[in-house]
């Protein structure tokens, strides 16, 4: 009659370790991934002088989908090393004694792997879309719209690959002095050109400037650095699940790949329980070796690096051909459900009622 609370005891204590982990370890390494994909931004505030708080709105955008692609990772090395320490500590040896089954042992890892599955789903359907449709947005606004904000005293200013802009001075007024303009994105008219003085004016693509007392007296648009384009083509990562499915993309050899991201956006949350699933077979089934026991863990890391292979794979082979769609699917759902069975199948064996009848 006591098996009950001290179960719940258990759960408690083994998921609290489980989440604490996850949040540790997901925060640690979203924020290692964070610095080294920033320090491509760093140019804009260096070379271009725009503010830290630009660079860190700008560079924050990203996180959610860094999060989505790690938090399958995490959860399962959080699942093999808290498990693998109780397992050195004797601690399951000791559950087990007291009665519990695998599956009692697994259910918190369960729980905390269908809180990450949850969590990826919010991240791929909502939060990562959203955030990377607001990061392009503002890049773009950054590249273009804020073009004027890039020009700086006694610098050759690079607004664009073909466009170089030198101001020797600003006034307090806005005036520009002494500006050099180098503008190659007409390849049959590359120019460059002196003025004297000149001002910022907005157009309506952006920000323009008007030379004064040079060698050509009109205005040079700051904002056409993709060579015309003012408006901006959407990229499948930033747009919803039901336009992904209902592609409309302006290529209609992309519209394999649209609606290839939008089944890997549904599948790749499964994962999450799939590694999980992974790494308690690897610890909780076979004998217990205090020194010695790296085959199984191993034998988990190579699965789970042999599942990412696959995933990868199977996306790219999905997006070139539709026809192969299921395999993503598999990919996601079916390591899972064999390591579960593996794990508890021979459990729910033993608890299937038997026939009654056969006695002479």
């Amino acid at each position: 009659m006591r098996s009950g609370p001290l179960i719940t005891r258990l759960d408690r204590y083994i998921f609290r370790q489980l989440l604490t982990a996850l949040l540790a370890v997901s925060g640690g390494l979203t924020a290692l991934i964070w610095l080294t994909q920033s320090l491509r931004f760093v140019e804009l505030v260096v070379n271009h002088g725009l503010s830290m708080g630009v660079f860190l709105r700008l560079t924050g955008l990203l996180i959610p989908s860094f999060v989505a692609v790690i938090l399958p990772i995490t959860t399962f090395v959080v699942i093999q090393f808290v498990y693998q320490r109780l397992a050195g500590d004797r601690e399951l040896t000791v559950m087990r004694a007291a009665g519990l089954s695998p599956f009692a042992l697994a259910r918190p890892a369960l729980a905390v792997a269908s809180l990450a599955v949850a969590a990826g789903f919010a991240l791929t359907l909502w939060l990562v879309p959203v955030s990377l449709a607001a990061f392009r947005d503002f890049q773009w606004e950054i590249r273009n719209r804020v073009a004027a904000f890039m020009l700086q005293e006694g610098v050759f200013t690079q607004v664009s690959e073909k466009l170089t802009v030198y101001v020797r001075s600003r006034d307090p007024d806005g005036t520009l002095r002494g500006i050099v303009v180098d503008d190659g994105r007409d390849q049959n008219a590359h120019a460059t050109i002196l003025a004297e003085r000149g001002r910022l004016l907005e157009g309506p693509s952006g920000p323009r400037v008007l030379l004064l007392n040079g060698s050509r007296q009109n205005e040079i648009d700051l904002a056409d650095s993709q060579n015309g384009e003012h408006q901006r083509v959407l990229d499948m990562s930033e747009v919803s699940l039901g336009e992904l499915l209902s592609p409309h993309p302006t290529n209609a050899l992309d519209i394999p790949k649209w609606i290839a991201e939008g089944h890997k956006r549904m599948t790749s949350p499964l994962t999450a329980l799939s590694f999980g699933s992974v790494a308690l077979l690897s610890v909780l089934t076979g004998t217990f070796r205090r020194h010695g026991g790296f085959v199984r863990p191993l034998v988990a890391v190579l699965s789970v690096v042999v599942l990412l292979a696959l995933q990868l794979a199977f996306g790219n082979l999905a997006a070139r051909d539709n026809a192969l769609l299921p395999l993503v699917w598999i990919q996601a759902i079916v390591p899972g459900l064999v390591c579960l069975w593996l794990l508890l199948g021979p459990q729910l064996l033993q608890q299937r009622p038997r026939p009654a009848g056969g006695a002479a």
